[in-house]
C-alpha cells in the first residue's frame, strides 16, 4: 500500500502521547467560585434548581471557605442576599452590607484568596432590576451613582476585584473614576463587558433572589443574536478602563469569547451560568451523561475558545477531579 496520506493517529497511540501533545490545560487557578452569602444565621440553603450550590449564611461562610481553600480554589465571586430590599437598592452601598460583611470575614480569615465582589443593585432592590426606575423605565444615568457607591464600599470591605454586571452605558467609567477619587486606583474592574438577556440565567434568579418583578432585562443586557455589538461593548469598556473582559454566558457564545480575545490583550473571563450547570446536573442525575466528562469537556472548550479565567459552579467539583489527576 502507498504511504500517500498523514499519519495523524501517531500522536494519539497512548494516553502518555495524547499528555505530551495536549494544546489546552486547565488547572485549579483558572476557577472562580460564585457564593452566594445570606444574613440570616444558621443558614445553608441548597438552591432546588442547583443541586450542590448553596446559600450560605454569614456565620457559616467560615467553614464554606475552609473548603475553598482546600481545595485549591483561589478566587471566590460574591453575591449577596439582603435582609431587606427597597426601590434603590440602599443595601448593595451600606458598608455593613452583607458583601461588605463578607468581604471582611473571607479577608481576615482567608486573605490569600480573591474576592471578587459582583457590583450590582438586582439583589438589592424590591423591583428586581439593575438600576434606578423612572416611568417604569430603568434611568442609567440616575443609577450610575448608585453603582459608584456600591464599588467603593465593596473596595473599602476589602474587595480585592470589582466585577459590576449591571450593563449600564457609561458604568465601568464612572466606576474607574469613583474608585480613584476614593484612593483605589489599584483595584481592578472585572467587567461584564459582553452580558447577553439569556434564558441561561433562569436558575440564578432563584440562587440570588433577584427575579425582575415586571419586564425583563432586554433594554440593557444584549440581544443574543447579535455578535458585532459585543465587540462595540467590549471596546467601549476597554477605553475606559477594565481591567478584565467577562463573556456571559459561556457555553452558547464560544464564538464571541474567541472573537474577544483575538482582539484585545486584557484577561477574558468566561462565565459558566446556572442554567448551563443545571442542564448537566439534572441530565447527570438522570443517569444520561458522565458528569465529570461532560464538564471537563465543556470547560476545556472554554478555555479553547480564549478564556483566561473561568465562573463556574462546578468549580469545587473540578478542583476535585483535578487533584485526583
Amino acid at each position: 500500500m502507498s504511504n500517500t496520506f498523514d499519519r495523524h493517529r501517531r500522536l494519539r497511540r497512548t494516553p502518555a502521547m495524547r499528555d505530551l501533545v495536549r494544546e489546552t490545560h486547565l488547572s485549579k487557578e483558572d476557577l472562580i467560585y460564585p457564593l452566594f452569602i445570606l444574613e440570616e444565621n444558621g443558614q445553608r440553603n441548597e438552591v432546588s434548581s442547583m443541586p450542590g450550590v448553596y446559600q450560605v449564611s454569614l456565620d457559616r461562610l467560615t467553614e464554606e471557605m475552609k473548603e475553598i481553600k482546600a481545595l485549591g480554589i483561589q478566587a471566590v465571586l460574591l453575591f449577596g442576599l439582603p435582609k431587606e430590599k427597597d426601590e434603590v437598592g440602599t443595601q448593595a452601598y451600606d458598608n455593613e452590607g452583607v458583601i461588605q460583611q463578607a468581604t471582611r470575614l473571607i479577608k481576615q480569615e482567608y486573605p490569600e484568596i480573591l474576592v471578587v465582589a459582583d457590583t450590582c443593585l438586582c439583589e438589592y432592590t424590591s423591583h428586581g432590576h439593575c438600576g434606578v426606575i423612572h416611568d417604569g423605565y430603568v434611568d442609567n444615568d440616575a443609577s450610575l451613582p448608585l453603582h459608584v457607591q456600591t464599588a467603593v464600599s465593596q473596595a473599602q470591605a476589602g474587595a480585592d476585584i470589582i466585577a459590576p454586571s449591571n450593563m449600564m452605558d457609561g458604568f465601568v467609567k464612572e466606576i474607574r473614576e469613583g474608585l480613584d477619587e476614593a484612593g483605589f486606583e489599584n483595584i481592578p474592574i472585572m467587567s461584564y463587558a459582553v452580558k447577553y438577556a439569556s434564558a441561561f440565567y433562569g436558575p440564578f434568579r432563584e440562587a440570588a433572589d433577584s427575579t425582575p418583578q415586571f419586564g425583563d432585562r432586554k433594554t440593557y443586557q444584549m440581544d443574543p443574536a447579535n455578535r458585532i455589538e459585543a465587540l462595540r461593548e467590549a471596546d467601549t469598556d476597554v477605553e475606559e478602563g477594565a481591567d478584565f473582559l467577562i463573556v456571559k454566558p459561556a457555553l452558547s457564545y464560544l464564538d464571541i469569547v474567541r472573537e474577544v480575545k483575538d482582539r484585545y490583550t486584557l484577561p477574558v473571563v468566561a462565565y459558566n451560568v446556572s442554567g448551563e450547570y443545571s442542564l448537566i446536573k439534572a441530565a447527570a442525575q438522570n443517569g444520561w451523561v458522565d458528569e465529570k466528562a461532560i464538564v471537563m469537556e465543556k470547560i476545556t472548550s472554554m478555555k479553547r475558545a480564549g478564556a483566561d479565567l473561568i465562573i463556574t459552579y462546578f468549580a469545587k467539583d473540578i478542583a476535585k477531579w483535578l487533584s485526583e489527576s
